[in-house]
């Protein structure tokens, strides 16, 4: 079974190497994919040298700084493409070990989406700002109130999809960014009845670079919760109201 490892990457050159580095070495089933945004710092330049060394490793590079949403669709559609079974979502700063890799693709003989989870067993988070902590956890909290999803960690970045989960789900109807793209993704997959697990991790702040979190990525995040449950909420209706639409034929 071939696992791609998608990372996205902008201004990541100081962790770029020994990450991928890291990564492949858990498991030779195991490829990298890095999706470039045009990193004024060369990390897309560093990622083409790495790549002309090893034929695990893969680049995608964009015209610019497009968002984490993007990168990760493009990512997903690339990888299914040279064949890959299961799609990780990976951070490019070391906030992800890659030794929980192995535990994903364990999992994943009992799931269709394996998330790393910062609360499955209380807070598992190293040198976050206490407000961040804040911000994330009740997230989370939220998302579980206003969508009924029984995921501990709704806004988790680091998972595991197998490749089935995202074919069924359109992924060019997928427009949001940051925190919403992952509860979005994590909503997508259960509403369409795929099984998802939860493994317990350790989220340790950036060892390098800065954070990329946002005012506007919060918003989004906040708004995305009501979109999905309201737009739930109609289908069911609709489907309730017009449980067997007539075929009358041509006309």
């Amino acid at each position: 079974m071939k696992a791609v490892v998608v990372i996205p990457t902008y201004n990541e050159r100081d962790n770029l190497e020994k990450l991928t580095t890291k990564v492949l070495a858990q498991d030779e089933s195991i490829s990298v994919l890095i999706v470039d945004d045009n990193s004024p710092d060369g990390t897309g330049d560093l990622a083409d040298k790495m790549a002309a060394s090893d034929p695990r490793i893969g680049v995608l590079h964009r015209k610019g700084k497009l968002g984490l949403g993007s990168a990760y669709r493009e990512g997903f559609r690339l990888a299914m493409d040279q064949g890959a079974d299961y799609i990780i979502e990976m951070d490019a700063d070391f906030s992800h070990d890659p030794e929980i890799l192995p535990r994903f693709l364990q999992a994943m003989s009992n799931f269709d989406l394996v998330i790393g989870s910062r609360y499955l067993n209380g807070v598992s988070v190293v040198n976050w700002p206490i407000r961040r902590l804040i911000l994330s956890y009740f997230a989370s909290v939220y998302t579980r109130m206003i969508t009924g999803l029984r995921i501990s960690d709704c806004t988790s970045g680091f998972k595991c999809f197998r490749r089935q989960a995202l074919e069924k789900i359109d992924l060019d109807k997928i427009r949001s960014d940051g925190y919403s793209f992952q509860i979005e993704m994590n909503y997508r997959c259960v509403e369409r009845g795929f099984r998802v697990g939860e493994v317990p991790i350790i989220f340790i702040d950036r060892h390098a670079g800065s954070s990329k979190m946002s005012k506007k990525i919060v918003r989004e995040a906040v708004v995305m919760v009501w979109k999905l449950k309201l737009g739930s909420l109609f289908r069911n209706l609709y489907q309730k109201e017009s449980p067997c639409r007539p075929n009358n034929g041509p006309s």
